[in-house]
């Protein structure tokens, strides 16, 4: 898969070059391919603040026992959704923990912990060879993503500057609901499908 990725990318990368040739504007695409390598560099030192700034006070709620808290709030909701998942399993409090990055906006904090969820669930999974439906609704849970604070696009936006960097967040978290309402409800509604056709 890594090795398709390379290879679409280094067809775009000589397309790219290939059509700066025939136009003629090859200096122009050099300059834009150093400035954009540049902003990349810029950009990344400008997230890491922001970034240092979340998993601190991450960190610092997980030490005074507010994730714990959060997670065990969240618990019913996810007992509701995954009644085949033990309440015991690590696989509930690794997806606690990615739906709380997530809802942070903390995109990258949360990949780790996604993945790790999906170890745990697939621990659990019967089929090793087709996802289980605990596996297909966590993957539309984390990919919709609530975010009740957006701070990678926030810092994005504050990188870029913006005057009101912040002033999404409103808009972000509707959309991000709406997403996630719409993920799960058509995932029950395909469960449900699946299972009916399999009486037939």
């Amino acid at each position: 898969m890594i090795h398709l990725v390379n290879i679409i990318w280094l067809i775009l990368l000589a397309g790219g070059f290939l059509a700066a040739f025939l136009t003629g504007e090859v200096e122009q695409t050099t300059q834009a391919a150093f400035d954009s390598a540049s902003y990349a560099v810029e950009l990344g030192l400008g997230l890491i603040g922001i970034y240092t700034l979340w998993l601190g006070l991450m960190r610092v709620a997980e030490k005074a026992g507010l994730i714990k808290a959060f997670s065990k709030k969240i618990a019913p909701v996810l007992r509701l959704l995954f009644p085949e998942i033990p309440a015991s399993s690590q696989a509930m409090g690794a997806m606690s923990m990615n739906i709380i990055a997530n809802v942070l906006g903390l995109g990258n904090a949360a990949t780790p912990l996604g993945l790790n969820a999906m170890k745990e669930l697939q621990k659990l999974n019967h089929n090793r060879k087709s996802p289980s439906d605990a596996i297909c609704l966590f993957s539309v849970i984390n990919t919709s993503s609530i975010q009740l604070i957006p701070a990678t696009v926030i810092a994005l936006r504050n990188a870029a500057g913006s005057a009101n960097a912040t002033e999404i967040t409103g808009t972000t978290l509707a959309a991000t609901v709406c997403a996630t309402v719409t993920g799960i409800t058509a995932v029950l509604i395909l469960r449900r499908f699946n299972r009916w056709r399999g009486k037939q």
